[in-house]
């Protein structure tokens, strides 16, 4: 057993695990955090995708003591409050799910992709960086949509936030 502290969604937390427990078994089981979902155990479909210092990872693919002293962000910290962050709002505007399996894994991975492309995105981007994420309901054309949504209204907003930072 190893000590694993991190700070999740803003709070500093700990716990014992196995040396083999994943990420997101660690998130789930020892956090009460089943906002991450498991879908393969294998990194092919990204419904357990979280962000370890500030960017995407595939918590099923990293162990629990490789997280420890990190960061980390799941989709239960994404919102501010009541308020849905950008993304979450989008997916709900523009229908980007159906059963919901996957959503958190997407919003998780579209948050990083509009971070890294703060200058806008196009459709063609969205779709090849989704390729690692996997749903089974959508057929994507509403999970492309909504992110398209996220990335314009979150690029409009880093503008302002320059021109009133200048």
């Amino acid at each position: 057993m190893s000590d694993v502290s991190l700070m999740v969604n803003g709070k500093r937390v700990s716990g014992a695990a196995e040396d083999r427990t994943l990420l997101v078994h660690f998130l789930r089981e020892n956090l009460g955090l089943t906002g991450t979902h498991v879908g393969c155990d294998t990194s092919q479909c990204g419904a357990c995708v979280v962000h370890v210092d500030g960017k995407a990872v595939k918590s099923c693919s990293m162990l629990a003591v490789q997280a420890s002293g990190s960061t980390v962000v799941t989709i239960e910290g994404l919102a501010n409050g009541a308020d849905l962050h950008p993304v979450q709002a989008a997916f709900k505007e523009h229908h980007g799910l159906q059963c919901g399996f996957c959503t958190p894994g997407m919003i998780m991975t579209a948050t990083d992709m509009i971070n890294r492309h703060p200058e806008g995105l196009d459709e063609a981007t969205v779709r090849a960086e989704l390729e690692g994420n996997i749903c089974r309901c959508t057929g994507y054309h509403n999970i492309v949509k909504a992110i398209l949504a996220a990335s314009k209204t979150m690029s409009k907003g880093s503008k302002g936030k320059a021109k009133q930072a200048a």
